[in-house]
Formats: C-alpha cells, sequence, structure tokens
C-alpha cells in the first residue's frame, strides 16, 4: 500500500454540524468524506461511482478521518492506549492533562507511547481557529420570517485539516484526485449553498515518523478513521483492544432515495484512536432504511497505525 497526504486549506467557514445547526465541530470523519466524494463520483455517471465504491471495499483505497494541522505541525488523535508513565505518579495536574489531551503532534508519538511526552507544553485546539454563530432568517411563503442560528468553523492563517490517502495503485491515486478536486469546488459539511466548506487541496510532505508507523509490522495497531469489523471478524478484531463507541447517523442526501427525506439507520462504530492488536477489514456498509430506492453506503474501513513504544 502507498501512502500520500493531502492538505486542506478552507478559504471562509465550514459547517460540520453535530446534530443540529447551532452545533459546530473542526473535524470530519471518514464516512463523511466518503459519501461526499462518491456524491461526486455519481455526477459524472455510475461507471466511475461503481469504481470508486468498489476501490474502497476492495481495500485499494483507503481514506483516514481529517485531522488538525497547525503551520507546519501534523496532529493525530491520541492512541486509546494505556501508557505507563511511572515518572508522572502521582502528579495529578499532569494525569488531568493527559485524559484532557486530545491530539498528538506526530513527532511526538514515540515519546507518547514511552510515557515521556511533555504534556504541559502540549499545545491547545484554541489554536486552531474560531467557533462563530451566524443568525439567518427563515421566510416561508406568507408567514412571519424565522430567525435561525448556524455554527460554523474558522481555521487560522496557516491551519487547517489534513488526510491521509492509502492507494495501491495508479488509477486508484488518479480517480480519487480528480474526485478530491471536483469536492474542493463543491465543498463539504453543510450549508454549501451559502458558500461554506470549499476549500484548496495540496498534497504535503508525510513526517517520516508517520510514514515508518504506517508501514511497519505492530503488536499494536491504532486506527486512524471511523471504522467497524466485519460481522464475522468482530470477536478476534475486538479481543484485547481499547475502544470508545460511536453513533453515526444523519438524513439521506439524494434527491432519488424517495419523495421525503428520510434518515440513515444509526451505526455504531469505532472511533479513530482505536487501539487493536489484530488487523481487520470492516466493511462498506448499507445504512439505507428499506423505504427507498436505492442502497445508502457508509464508509466504516480501518487505515492502521503501529504504536508500538
Amino acid at each position: 500500500m502507498n501512502y500520500v497526504m493531502y492538505k486542506l486549506n478552507f478559504f471562509g467557514g465550514v459547517h460540520l454540524g453535530m446534530g443540529n445547526l447551532e452545533d459546530g465541530e473542526y473535524i470530519f470523519c471518514a464516512d463523511t468524506l466518503f459519501s461526499a466524494l462518491f456524491q461526486e463520483a455519481l455526477k459524472t455517471g455510475e461507471e466511475i461511482a461503481g469504481r470508486f465504491l468498489n476501490y474502497c471495499r476492495e481495500d485499494k483505497l483507503l481514506i483516514s478521518d481529517a485531522f488538525p494541522y497547525m503551520g507546519e505541525t501534523y496532529y493525530l488523535p491520541k492512541p486509546m492506549k494505556r501508557i505507563n508513565a511511572d515518572n508522572h505518579r502521582g502528579d495529578s495536574q499532569i494525569k488531568k492533562a493527559y485524559k484532557k489531551l486530545k491530539y498528538i503532534p506526530v513527532e511526538e508519538i514515540g515519546n507518547y507511547l514511552r510515557g515521556t511526552y511533555d504534556v504541559k507544553a502540549a499545545a491547545e485546539m484554541n489554536d486552531l481557529g474560531d467557533f462563530q454563530m451566524k443568525v439567518s432568517a427563515s421566510v416561508r411563503g406568507e408567514e412571519e420570517t424565522k430567525p435561525y442560528r448556524v455554527g460554523s468553523y474558522y481555521y487560522r492563517e496557516g491551519n487547517g485539516l489534513y488526510l491521509i490517502v492509502g492507494y495501491e495503485g495508479l488509477d486508484e491515486f488518479e480517480l480519487l484526485g480528480e474526485l478530491l478536486d471536483s469536492l474542493s469546488f463543491v465543498g463539504i459539511g453543510g450549508k454549501k449553498t451559502s458558500g461554506m466548506g470549499k476549500f484548496k487541496i495540496c498534497s504535503a510532505n508525510m513526517p517520516e515518523e508517520l510514514k515508518q508507523r504506517l508501514k511497519q509490522p505492530s503488536e499494536r495497531y491504532m486506527t486512524l478513521s471511523l471504522s467497524l469489523p466485519g460481522e464475522e471478524e468482530m470477536e478476534e478484531a475486538l479481543k484485547n483492544a481499547e475502544y470508545i463507541l460511536c453513533r453515526r447517523s444523519g438524513f439521506v442526501d439524494s434527491d432519488h432515495y424517495a419523495q421525503m427525506q428520510r434518515r440513515k439507520r444509526d451505526l455504531y462504530v469505532l472511533k479513530s484512536g482505536a487501539c487493536v492488536s489484530r488487523k481487520y477489514r470492516g466493511d462498506i456498509y448499507n445504512v439505507a432504511d428499506g423505504y427507498g430506492n436505492h442502497p445508502v453506503y457508509r464508509y466504516a474501513k480501518p487505515m492502521f497505525l503501529g504504536v508500538d513504544a
């Protein structure tokens, strides 16, 4: 598997909701990106969409969640792995700081795993950007105007999100590049018709530490994307695993699915940062509610990073 890294530089605000318009996040997950890319593929025809879907299903193409970067520092999710930090034993402030920590610089992942990371010097994600609330008005027919609020996130200059992409060959690499380029003009997240979510995409130099940990065999692996083992591999995959489950839901974004907007079936997946001893393939699940005209796909494929100290 070959790996490449892309930086997403947003031109303005992005609405990455957590259930309603007023919520806002500063990252998005691999399933959100997959859905957006699949929609772009469908615009060019079912043949292209089918190729993209099959590449992902067959592990010829893997995508990570989107993680923060600030300047030239790239961050990874904190591994859900028990750390032996004897030198911090008894220091309650440092313990609280470790617990609060969400992301770690790529170059510090080894120190973190060895329990020598200087958590007091850790950068705050508050420096990544700013969350803002905008009040808009909704007018329906001759009814009174109804105000509503939309939460959006603005990255500070030099900051943004990055993706890691794994690909088997040139065909997969070129197709993903074309779809990402198309998506950059449309935008990702909500309220795209208001201009939110548009970005410039450019390749980035992958840190050597990251490159090595993506490829080297390890006794313990961390996931870099939301994922869910298939039914037949679930028991083995979750032996001695450390993970947090999260619920993925939402509405079907398709004009051809049904006459009325319908919700996707909920799917509970492992958050990125889960640590396992056995690799698994995961799957792309059909989360259609059974009342629509076509399948609705939820990406839940893992990308693994070795986390041996």
